[in-house]
């Protein structure tokens, strides 16, 4: 078993089940460390013995989100003759059906590499749209977050995509 797949029940699955939720449900900014262990049931040491701070567990989320979301990224787009608009397509559904909208929406709270722009980049003719595109898949992640429908938002990101809709 791979050191990063915690033991089902056990104190790290219970931290990373309660950081999913309470990041998804109040943002970074808004989540203490007291807060997360005692959804865990577990001692602020537990976090920090696991994590080494809050930051820690929520890279450790957003690592794995962003790593489920770029794997369907690399299929969808090989899949199709419109890669980016497929790649986003799937991610946007990926990450409504994963309910973790508001966690890959929102700015990381520190500077960190960006998977979803990177990969973008490696799909387009012109990779500085990749930031662009991007950010108008993070927005309409933010939005569906805020409590639209998914169904209203995903037809209003499509226009915005290479390639005719699908």
């Amino acid at each position: 078993m791979r050191a990063s797949i915690p033991v089902p029940g056990s104190a790290k699955a219970r931290l990373i089940e309660a950081g999913l939720h309470r990041f998804e449900r109040d943002g970074y900014d808004a989540v203490g460390v007291t807060d997360l262990a005692a959804k865990a049931g577990v001692t602020t040491g537990a976090l920090y013995h696991h994590f080494g701070s809050k930051l820690g567990l929520y890279g450790a989320i957003r690592d794995d989100l962003e790593q489920r979301l770029i794997d369907r990224m690399h299929g969808a787009a090989g899949a199709g003759a419109f890669p980016v608009r497929a790649a986003l397509l799937a991610a946007f559904d990926a990450a409504v059906h994963f309910g973790t909208c508001r966690i890959l929406a929102e700015p990381p709270p520190e500077p960190r590499r960006d998977p979803i722009t990177e990969f973008l980049r490696t799909q387009l003719d012109r990779p500085p749209a990749a930031p662009i595109l991007a950010a108008a898949w993070r927005a309409a992640l933010l939005e569906v977050a805020d409590g639209t429908p998914a169904a209203a938002v995903r037809p209003a990101l499509e226009p915005l995509l290479p390639g005719p809709p699908v």
